[in-house]
């Protein structure tokens, strides 16, 4: 049963942990997305500088795009492992149902199970005293 518990509380666990990181890459994302906009916002400003900076314009921007795009195959792959976990949890939870619920009847067949060997037994003791 403990076992069980240790588990579910192990999987909550990743998962907190998997959804505040898929946050802390969200906000990423969001803060990159605007260095984005705000880095193409300069570009078609200086129209009339230079190529050489040009091209470090280009190269930056790339970077950020290619940054973008990684962090949004990271929040997607998180939230793919968030759901399966979410769904783990619930299989074991579901079981953890099923199994408390052997449990409480297995208590109850062996308290009546008790009950009778001890009506047997004072009827034993009772025939044994009788016999004397």
């Amino acid at each position: 049963m403990s076992q069980f518990r240790g588990e579910l509380t192990q999987r909550e666990q990743q998962l907190l942990k998997i959804r505040r990181d898929s946050d802390t890459k969200a906000a990423e994302l969001a803060k990159m997305e605007k260095m984005l906009q705000q880095t193409k916002d300069m570009m078609d400003k200086k129209t009339d500088t230079g190529s050489g900076s040009l091209d470090l314009q280009d190269n930056m921007v790339e970077d950020l795009e290619e940054k973008v795009r990684s962090s949004r195959r990271y929040r997607r792959s998180s939230l793919h492992h968030t759901q399966m976990l979410e769904s783990q949890m619930k299989t074991v939870r579901g079981e953890l149902v099923g199994t408390l619920d052997h449990l409480q009847e297995l208590r109850n067949v062996l308290r009546r199970s008790q009950q009778k060997a001890e009506e047997r037994k004072a009827a034993m003791e009772k025939l044994a005293a009788g016999l004397r």
